[in-house]
């Protein structure tokens, strides 16, 4: 397979919010990048998203406006599948359903050369099922970024049932050049690591809510005022050791039982999707964004992030 030094082009498959964020990282760090594509208006947003992105980097003072410039020169967009032969490395970034996938791969995977790492940044859906439709699945793993990738430096890097060791180097060494903080995901558990700790989060702040426990305003400012400022500088485990093992243990022997333990998806979260209300994209979830206040929210989200990035790519 091809090793990290002779990686030069890589071609990203969706233009969308993930695809023209991880194009920005690698061009960053001198790849060549081809952001594929099957309809031209998601190219179009995918370069209105990138020069959006790259503008608040400028402000922000992450890269200078010749820096930026450089970045956006070696991203280019194709719509013709034909990209993928020129491939040195493939993220796959498309829409999150497993059938939609694999489909994908039973034709991608054979236009690819034989000695390519190809990968998915797929949330947490199965990489052993989805690799079922690869060609030479031995170099097929996950490679799951979090939105916004451009600025959180977290990758799970996921093996499948028939991934080689090597490929899974492979794609280490790729996010270590990009100054990513990559982690290995064994077992190909659903959800891997990241989203399984976030909806038993989501799980549990949904529990609180609909129990009258507090609202949903206050329940956000005990995650950013609270556990969230500690979780960006110290892990769960890190915290128990801190804090005392005696003591976390004797909490869970009362708390643990009391936790939401639903298996189905509560109300609070199943009525707003059943009426349509998606959040951001469509102007109302649990909160309002309407009026403009959606771009307003992510620009705040996007401006907030890059503040914690600077403090958090100084370790990396």
């Amino acid at each position: 397979m091809r090793e990290r030094p002779s990686i030069k082009t890589i071609v990203l498959a969706g233009a969308g919010i993930m695809g023209a964020s991880m194009g920005q990282i690698f061009a960053k760090y001198g790849y060549d990048v081809i952001l594929y594509d099957i309809m031209q208006e998601a190219i179009d947003k995918g370069k209105d998203l990138i020069s959006i992105n790259q503008r608040s980097m400028v402000e922000q003072g992450f890269c200078t406006e010749e820096e930026s410039q450089g970045v956006l020169g070696r991203i280019s967009f194709s719509m013709d599948k034909t990209a993928f032969a020129k491939a040195d490395f493939v993220i796959e970034a498309i829409v999150e359903r497993m059938e939609v996938k694999k489909s994908f791969w039973s034709e991608v995977s054979r236009l690819v050369a034989d000695d390519v790492v190809i990968t998915s940044n797929t949330s947490g859906l199965s990489i052993s099922e989805m690799a079922t439709s690869v060609h030479l699945p031995h170099r097929f793993a996950g490679m799951h970024w979090v939105n916004p990738p451009h600025i959180v430096p977290l990758v799970e890097i996921i093996s499948g049932a028939e991934t080689d060791p090597e490929t899974l180097e492979i794609i280490r060494e790729v996010a270590l050049s990009l100054h990513r903080k990559p982690v290995m995901v064994k077992g190909d558990p659903k959800g891997f690591v990241l989203n399984r700790l976030q909806f038993a989060v989501l799980r549990e702040s949904l529990h609180i809510v609909q129990s009258g426990y507090a609202t949903m305003e206050d329940v956000d400012s005990v995650m950013k005022y609270g556990l969230g400022m500690r979780y960006s500088c110290i892990g769960p485990f890190e915290t128990v050791d801190i804090g005392g093992l005696d003591t976390f243990f004797r909490v869970a022997s009362y708390l643990f039982a009391d936790l939401s333990a639903v298996k189905e998806v509560p109300e609070l979260l199943a009525n707003p999707y059943n009426n349509g209300d998606y959040g951001v994209k469509t102007g109302k979830g649990f909160y309002d964004y309407s009026g403009g206040r959606a771009a307003k929210v992510v620009e705040k989200r996007d401006k907030d992030f890059l503040n914690v990035a600077q403090c958090l790519f100084k370790d990396l």
